[in-house]
């Protein structure tokens, strides 16, 4: 579920940048004594702290915030087959960040996808799916941004997205034929963060987590296939970003979240990892920055919504077959994947696949394994990766890299042997695949 990290994949017409902009006081809150001061008043205060909570579910410190950097001052480099493009300033300061925009201008940029000069924004800027966010929620952004953020002067950094992919012409045509009409009010939004219902988890998902941007393949043109689920199956059935696929997030049982309990939902979001799973790639990041801060009814409402969303395809779940395990554990390897798996892998996963709770996640029917793209998988392998270190579990393990081990065949061995064992179907992988993901990270 991730947000503002969704990074425009391919080597198509739009380029990537961020630009989220806010302005001066329009909302009649009280003067502070410094950039970062709250309104005085309590009910100006209330609402910069629910704009901080509203900040954390939309994960705007992913993109915004630098690593080793000051929160919120831009600067994050990412690389795009069309250059890179650095993330902007969305403290209050005055001449390199937001302190000059109005309330206007920072719903323009946010739900419209216009930046305060007139231009459209990149879609990396996941405006489409703010475009839900209730105007309510926008002013309690806004009021955070501009009174609970400390002003931080930093010039933005320019891009250096390549002509002629740099002109911002284009995107005025992909907004309009993309970016749905913005969310107007209504009581049913104005509801505060306790409220568990299935519309609180689809505005949660829908809107401020844009958990659909990465979560949901892309077409020809960039575009999210599916803004909502009203948009066909294609919504959260899975998007690459990077390299890493971002899982389906329906109820499908062989690569969905089908076998997965409410709580089992809420316990990945709230600690990083559960019985079936621990999160990696970008999704580390939402969970350390984001979710875990979520309250649990929020929380709740979002695992509701996500059990709501049907299949997008009808499979039996997988059952679990110990033909393997046995195999291994007689000594008996029966392919060069199995043998590199046991030298390799199997002191951490085992040798029947089901890892320990917590500590090294299952393989053995694993939603992430049962991908019918192995991109994630062949990046685990290849580069390693380490859990999220949480409130409710600070524990960090860490999956070293094997890329330097193995080499492309090998990893195309043990990633097939994984998964074709214990009773996981999913499709074989060859070289190639783990030779194209090994060469973009270069």
């Amino acid at each position: 579920m991730r947000n503002a990290l969704t990074i425009l994949r391919s080597c198509a017409a739009v380029a990537v940048a961020f630009t989220l902009f806010a302005g001066p006081n329009a909302l009649a809150l009280a003067a502070s004594s410094g950039a970062a001061g709250v309104a005085a008043d309590g009910d100006g205060a209330a609402l910069v702290k629910r704009g901080e909570y509203l900040a954390r579910v939309a994960d705007c410190a992913a993109c915004h915030t630098a690593k080793g950097g000051q929160p919120f001052a831009g600067g994050l480099p990412l690389q795009t087959p069309i250059g890179a493009v650095y993330s902007t300033n969305i403290t209050p300061d005055a001449d390199t960040g937001i302190g000059r925009y109005t309330y206007a201008d920072f719903d323009k940029a946010l739900r419209h996808g216009v930046a305060k000069a007139g231009y459209t924004l990149y879609p990396a800027m996941p405006y489409p799916s703010y475009a839900r966010i209730q105007p309510d929620d926008v002013k309690a952004l806004y009021a955070y941004f501009m009174h609970g953020v400390a002003a931080v002067h930093q010039p933005r950094t320019p891009n250096g997205i390549r002509w002629p992919l740099s002109m911002r012409w284009p995107l005025a045509l992909w907004r309009t034929a993309f970016a749905p009409d913005v969310a107007i009010a209504t009581n049913a939004q104005a509801a505060d963060g306790d409220t568990v219902s299935l519309e609180r988890g689809r505005y949660l998902v829908e809107g401020l987590g844009h958990c659909g941007a990465c979560h949901t393949s892309r077409g020809m043109l960039l575009q999210e296939k599916a803004l909502t689920d009203h948009g066909g199956p294609a919504f959260l059935q899975g998007g690459v970003v990077e390299q890493w696929f971002a899982n389906n997030l329906r109820d499908d049982r062989v690569d969905g979240l089908g076998d997965w309990s409410r709580d089992d939902i809420v316990a990945f979001l709230k600690a990083g990892r559960d019985a079936h799973s621990a999160a990696f790639g970008e999704m580390r990041d939402v969970v350390i920055d984001s979710t875990q801060y979520m309250s649990d009814a929020d929380l709740g409402s979002i695992a509701d919504y996500l059990q709501s969303l049907a299949p997008a395809r009808q499979h039996a779940s997988l059952v679990y077959s110990d033909a393997v395990a046995l195999a291994l554990h007689a000594g008996h390897p029966d392919s060069p994947g199995a043998r590199t798996f046991l030298d390799n892998c199997a002191a951490c996963h085992r040798s029947d696949g089901n890892g320990y709770e917590g500590v090294f996640p299952r393989l053995a029917l694993s939603s992430t394994v049962n991908a019918q793209d192995p991109t994630s998988l062949i990046s685990l392998v290849l580069h390693g990766a380490s859990m999220p270190g949480t409130k409710t579990a600070p524990t960090v393990f860490t999956m070293p890299a094997f890329g330097q081990r193995l080499n492309d065949q090998q990893v195309a061995d043990v990633v097939t042997f994984i998964r074709g064992a214990w009773g996981n179907q999913a499709p074989a992988v060859d070289a190639d695949a783990v030779r194209r993901i090994r060469n973009s990270s270069h």
